[in-house]
């Protein structure tokens, strides 16, 4: 070192500042550190500017900026605002893909998960919304695809492709297992099939009317929690409070298979897992009371 006292080598530099004499001299190298003489023996040396200067380096490397994003900003063709808001979106999406991968595991390890559901679950986490939105969106043309939509057919198809648009920061396990089992019902073929054959009858304005007398299938369900057999004379008197008692055998008949024909529980299912990516609150599930009225019916 000369005479200046207000000069410091790169040891000095590396004793002030915390840095390894490695590093100090690889940015110099890089020319983002640039010495601001030369000491007699070909030394460099460095001014308080340049301590200054290391500081600045040495805080922007720390928030994972890169090298090139430090250059530009220290040659002023960008400024330290530019540069932090793209590596926070930057951070942001990597926060979002490490939740997901962390609700992934959670889910693997309370699940004893098999590998092809590790996979799967894997696979999933990494895709983006829209391609999360695409696999529901197949689905839904493959199902609909040259079916004349009946008064609520247009109305069915966009709520069955109603997804939020990304998972949530933080999904919860419920939320992890609800977008897996979604993804493996929708690629079921037979399901895929159910489907389309109740958006055909659908079409075919087929459906059934509900009786007049059932505002709600309540008595059905209760009838079932209670264990009452479909072909009991309590179920008779269950059904003759649900629908007119004067219906004949063969409309009881056309009735019951009017709605078997609309009534599955993997259909449910899809709503209950749509309802749960779209933070909706539960609802019980209809089916099994249906398909107890069902068999009521046809029992009566």
């Amino acid at each position: 070192m000369d005479d200046r006292t207000d000069l410091f080598t790169i040891g000095q530099l590396a004793r002030r500042t915390g840095l390894s004499v490695r590093t100090i001299r690889f940015w110099s190298d890089l020319d983002l550190l640039p010495p601001t003489a030369r000491s007699t023996g070909g030394y460099r040396l460095y001014d308080a500017a340049a301590v200054a200067r290391l500081d600045l380096v040495r805080s922007l490397r720390e928030l994972g900026i890169g090298l090139d994003d430090v250059r530009r900003i220290l040659q002023r063709r960008t400024s330290v605002r530019e540069v932090a808001q793209a590596h926070s979106r930057a951070l942001d999406a990597e926060i979002r893909t490490l939740r997901l991968r962390r609700a992934v595991l959670r889910s693997v390890a309370r699940r004893g998960s098999t590998t092809e559901e590790l996979r799967l679950m894997n696979d999933l986490a990494r895709l983006s919304a829209q391609e999360r939105q695409q696999i529901v969106d197949d689905f839904v043309a493959e199902v609909f695809g040259g079916v004349e939509p009946g008064p609520d057919g247009d109305g069915l198809a966009r709520a069955m492709r109603t997804l939020p648009a990304d998972l949530p920061d933080e999904p919860t396990d419920e939320e992890v297992d609800a977008w897996v089992e979604l993804a493996e019902l929708v690629a079921d073929p037979d399901f895929r099939r159910r489907v389309r054959a109740m958006a055909v009858a659908g079409a075919a304005g087929t459906a059934p009317s509900p009786p007049a007398a059932m505002h709600s299938i309540e008595p059905a369900r209760a009838a079932l929690a209670a264990g009452v057999a479909p072909d009991s004379e309590r179920a008779r008197a269950v059904l003759d409070e649900m629908v007119d008692p004067g219906l004949s055998r063969d409309e009881r008949l056309a009735l019951a298979d009017g709605m078997a024909a609309f009534t599955d529980r993997q259909v449910e299912r899809y709503w209950q897992l749509i309802g749960v990516l779209n933070q909706r609150p539960p609802f019980p599930p209809a089916v099994p009371a249906v398909e107890w009225l069902i068999a009521a019916l046809r029992a009566s």
